[in-house]
């Protein structure tokens, strides 16, 4: 039995006592979940590309409108991880803000004649920086167009936008609202969302990368299960995500996970592949967990392998594991390849969703190993469900 497994088949008093009601099945639902996001969103596949082509994403090159993805914390990188593939197919400027930016920066954010869509996620719908972002967008520019992704039908942003011509709201299923601290079937589902919406005009083509996604997810949680319970034995203290393209705002969104579900017992960090030799490397010691994602993309590719191999050869880290979707292509770089082991190839740009699961299932084992309660992993009240609300002004 892969130890996943092993947490899901306890008693329910046993994941009451210990804080494992919600969080190891949202991790492991999430195949499933995915499934019904796209069927949910395939439903309104007209009402969504209406609403796209008369925000402009699909007219005239010069009249295309300048895209936010907005969200805080988890719910930012799935802008970073989705922006690339956005771009690429709506063929406009996607800019992943986060919404705690916004707050701040508003003025500076927004030109003067320029045509914007903002895309803006959150599970909760609550985010205080996400609220007030939006309340002063809608009441000081109209003319900004709006798709709110969220998990809870509820949420103030959800009210917010409810009726007016220029917003679509895109509600997920109530399963995908994770009532762990931390999310995640909330972050994979609200990304898939976002690529749903990159094909909204070719969800035909969407569909079989979907299934080959789903396939892959179930494949790898059981390896990725494996693994993570094993290094987390280690005990290592530090870990370092790496990646490239959108492979780093899923590295981010590891690094996260990893952080939060442990309350900081485990430090964590993060940069772009190559960006780790400019001077972050300097943090790495042998209490670390180094983890690369790795491209699928041959040139890219090489890249991240020689930051492998140079990590390793000069004996910076404890342990060091590749994330991939072909084990053939590392041999001997690495301390550990972990891959989905299925022959479906899957394209770096629709990658985030699977290769968080394994950020996601390391912060698992390390919360339990730091002797916490995952689903409530904060045991001094620092950081909650929902972010406490601020002062706005």
């Amino acid at each position: 039995m892969n130890p996943l497994s092993g947490l899901l088949d306890l008693s329910a008093a046993e994941k009451s006592e210990r804080g494992l009601e919600y969080t190891p099945r949202e991790i492991a639902q999430q195949p499933g979940t995915w499934i019904g996001t796209f069927d949910r969103l395939q439903a309104r596949s007209s009402e969504m590309s209406s609403f796209l082509a008369d925000a402009g994403v699909n007219g005239p090159a010069k009249e295309r409108p300048t895209v936010f993805l907005i969200g805080a914390g988890t719910s930012d990188y799935i802008g970073r991880s989705l922006h690339h593939l956005l771009r690429t197919r709506w063929q406009c400027e996607v800019i992943p803000v986060a919404s705690t930016s916004l707050l701040t920066d508003f003025p500076e954010y927004l030109l003067r004649d320029k045509r914007y869509l903002w895309v803006s996620f959150s599970r909760s719908g609550d985010s205080p920086e996400g609220v007030a972002v939006l309340e002063r967008a809608l009441a000081e520019y109209p003319q900004i167009g709006h798709i709110l992704v969220t998990c809870h039908a509820s949420g103030r942003m959800s009210k917010a936008v409810a009726g007016r011509a220029n917003c679509l709201s895109i509600v997920l299923d109530d399963a995908t609202n994770d009532r762990g601290l931390a999310m995640t079937s909330s972050f994979t589902n609200m990304m898939l969302a976002g690529q749903i919406l990159a094909h909204a005009w070719s969800l035909e083509e969407y569909e079989s990368i979907l299934r080959a996604l789903v396939g892959a997810a179930e494949a790898f949680l059981p390896r990725a299960a494996a693994l993570a319970s094993e290094l987390t034995r280690t005990g290592y203290k530090r870990a370092c995500f790496v990646g490239s393209g959108v492979l780093a705002g899923a590295a981010l969104e590891c690094a996260l996970k990893l952080l939060e579900l442990t309350a900081g017992k485990v430090q964590t960090m993060t940069q772009p592949t190559l960006a780790l030799r400019h001077g972050p490397m300097a943090a790495l010691n042998r209490d670390t967990l180094f983890v690369s994602l790795i491209s699928s993309q041959a040139q890219r590719r090489q890249y991240e392998l020689d930051l492998l191999r140079e990590v390793g050869s000069k004996e910076l880290v404890g342990t060091r594991v590749a994330v991939a979707t072909d084990p053939d292509l590392l041999r001997a770089d690495t301390d550990f390849v972990l891959t989905p082991g299925t022959k479906e190839p899957i394209p770096d740009l629709y990658r985030p969703v699977l290769d968080v699961i394994f950020g996601q299932l390391l912060g698992l084992f390390a919360s339990i190993h730091s002797g916490l309660k995952p689903d409530v992993p904060s045991p001094n009240g620092v950081i909650n469900r929902v972010v406490q609300n601020i002062d706005i002004y």
